[in-house]
C-alpha cells in the first residue's frame, strides 16, 4: 500500500472517530490539533527459553515510531526494555528502561531516558480480558533534574462471538507529573491517551491491533493544550 493510501485510510478512521466523540470532547476550537500515526511492536515472554529454572522470569522488548504533521513528519521514536517476575498467572512486576528520542519541527533533537518500576494485573471477566498497568517513570530529559511521572493504563479486550479471533479493543492511560522541573514542566496533569479499535489473533503467539488513539497533552506551564488524532497499529508477539 502506498503512502497516499495510508494517508487516506488514516484520515477516514480519524474523521469517523471525531464524529463519534462526545459533544464535550468536540468543543476543542481553542486546542492546537494535529493528526498522525504510531506504529508499535511488542515482544514479551518467559526467560525459560534461556534456562528452565527462570520460568517465572519475564522479558519485555518494545519499539515504536511516531509521525505527526498530518502523517508527514517523524517526530519521535521509542525503545523500551524490561525484566519482570510473575507473582502469579495474573500479576507481574517489572523494572525497565526507555529511550525516547524526539525531533519536533523547528527544534533540536531531545533524547529522553526513563527508568521505571511497573506492576501489571490481568483479570478475565465476562466482558473479556481486563488488564491494569501502573508505571512510575523517572524521566531524565535535560540537565540534572529528574521528573517523576506515574502513569496508569486500563485495557479491555473483548472477543466477538461471531469470530473469536476478532476482538474489540479499548484502553485509556493517564499521566501525572509529581514534581516541577525546568524541562519537564510544572507538576500536575501531563496527558491522557484513549484508544478504540479492533484486534486480530493470528495464533497463540501473534496478535495485531489497529484503531484510533486520541492523545490530549498539557504543555509545561498548563497554559496550552494539544490534541492529536492518531492512527495506531500494533503487533504483539508472545514467546
Amino acid at each position: 500500500m502506498s503512502k497516499h493510501h495510508y494517508k487516506l485510510l488514516g484520515a477516514a478512521i480519524i474523521n469517523l472517530a471525531v464524529m463519534t466523540m462526545s459533544p464535550a470532547a468536540q468543543a476543542v476550537d481553542d486546542l492546537a490539533q494535529d493528526s498522525g500515526s504510531w506504529l508499535q511492536a511488542v515482544g514479551e515472554g518467559s526467560l525459560k527459553v534461556l534456562d528452565p529454572s527462570l520460568e517465572k522470569g519475564r522479558i519485555w522488548l518494545e519499539g515504536q515510531s511516531r509521525f505527526n504533521n498530518d502523517f508527514d513528519h517523524w517526530y519521535q521514536g521509542m525503545v523500551r526494555t524490561a525484566v519482570g517476575y510473575s507473582l502469579s498467572d495474573r500479576a507481574t512486576i517489572w523494572a525497565g528502561y526507555t529511550w525516547l528520542p524526539t525531533q519536533n519541527i523547528g527544534k533540536d533533537l531531545v533524547s529522553q531516558q526513563d527508568v521505571w518500576p511497573a506492576f501489571r494485573y490481568v483479570m478475565p471477566t465476562s466482558m473479556g480480558t481486563l488488564s491494569f498497568r501502573t508505571m512510575v517513570e523517572s524521566n531524565f530529559i535535560q540537565g540534572s533534574e529528574v521528573r517523576v511521572r506515574p502513569r496508569q493504563m486500563i485495557k479491555l479486550i473483548h472477543p466477538l462471538d461471531v469470530e473469536p479471533r476478532l476482538s474489540l479493543i479499548a484502553w485509556d492511560e493517564f499521566f501525572v507529573r509529581i514534581n516541577s522541573t525546568q524541562y519537564g514542566g510544572q507538576s500536575g496533569f501531563d496527558q491522557n491517551r484513549a484508544f478504540a479499535g479492533l484486534g486480530w489473533t493470528f495464533n497463540k503467539s501473534v496478535r495485531g491491533e489497529l484503531g484510533y488513539m486520541n492523545q490530549y497533552l498539557d504543555d509545561n506551564t498548563h497554559n496550552n493544550n494539544t490534541m492529536r488524532h492518531l492512527l495506531m497499529a500494533s503487533v504483539f508477539v508472545n514467546f
